[in-house]
């Protein structure tokens, strides 16, 4: 006999083999799937219970009752409503409040993440800036060293000063406070006052008390080099330029004053007031804002309140 012919019933044993019933492993996996659907099913219930009002309740009770009376399953849908109004009395307080913890310290991480993305932001737009600055201001000493050599002695250790402001606060990594904002903007004043030959007249109004207070880095400055660029630069005569604090209604308010040629907004991109209100935003929510107003004598004056808090001591080196 030929072994590839075989009996007419033998193909039919062997489909029969191969469509048998399901072995024991594969019926135990589908009831375990089973089992957990029903767990997951069970606790998105026991969450509902926990957040639905009273009030909701009871009229999603009553429109069970009725389909349940229609259906003829009006007992077991009487139990079912009446474990859920126990389960809510007695578990679902506790529930709740796990739920509105678990939903404040997700914010918490998101709003963390979103500061801690802003500040990455903040140290990479201060790593664009601060070589443009420097360049400008060593290619200024370097001019005026064959011009005008006590003027390019000044500007240096202007220079040195803002450096030595600079460097401790990008190595710390720690929150900034408003005196070391003055320290650079004062020596960044300085500079400036150089370069523009007499026609800067800065001031500084800022109680000692209020050194300590936390203020974010870089937005005074931008405050500073808006009012210089678009304010005193552009007027023949230069003008005067105040930086102040004060305390108002439990805000730390930081201004920064000019007497020259007044507010002409600029859609001009990178650092600038748009810039700043956005950091503002997401440091403080709407607990900051940033105020621009034209004095009766002319000029601009622009204001960041910030709330008032005391900025950590640092340790030192």
């Amino acid at each position: 006999m030929n072994p590839d012919q075989r009996s007419p019933g033998s193909g039919k044993t062997a489909e029969r083999g191969k469509s048998g019933p399901a072995s024991p492993s594969g019926t135990r996996q589908t009831l375990r799937e089973i089992r957990d659907d029903i767990v997951v099913m069970w606790w998105r219930f026991f969450d509902w219970l926990a957040v639905v009002s009273w009030k909701k309740l009871l009229l999603v009770s009553l429109l069970a009752l009725i389909l349940g009376g229609i259906f003829k399953q009006d007992g077991p849908i009487f139990a079912l409503i009446v474990v859920s109004f126990i389960i809510k009395a007695v578990a679902g307080g506790k529930r709740r409040a796990e739920l509105t913890a678990n939903a404040a310290t997700q914010r918490a991480e998101t709003e963390q993440l979103e500061r801690t993305v802003l500040e990455a932001r903040l140290e990479a737009l201060q790593a664009q800036i601060e070589p443009h600055f420097l360049f400008n201001t060593l290619a200024s000493v370097d001019q005026l060293i064959q011009t005008d050599p006590p003027r390019a002695s000044k500007m240096q250790q202007s220079l040195i000063r803002y450096l030595r402001s600079a460097m401790p606060q990008m190595r710390e990594g720690s929150r900034s406070s408003l005196g070391q904002q003055i320290d650079l903007c004062s020596a960044f004043l300085e500079i400036m006052a150089v370069r523009m030959e007499g026609r800067l007249q800065p001031s500084l109004s800022v109680p000692e008390n209020l050194k300590s207070a936390v203020f974010p880095p870089m937005m005074l400055q931008t405050l500073v080099e808006n009012a210089i660029k678009h304010g005193l630069e552009p007027k023949v005569e230069g003008g005067r330029l105040e930086i102040g604090a004060t305390l108002v209604d439990g805000q730390l308010a930081v201004h920064v004053l000019d007497t020259g040629v007044g507010f002409m907004p600029k859609g001009e991109g990178g650092v600038g007031l748009a810039n700043v209100r956005e950091r503002l935003k997401a440091l403080y929510k709407d607990r900051a804002e940033l105020i621009i107003s034209v004095p009766p004598w002319g000029g601009t004056c622009a204001t960041i309140k910030v709330p008032y808090e005391i900025a950590p001591a640092t340790s030192p080196a």
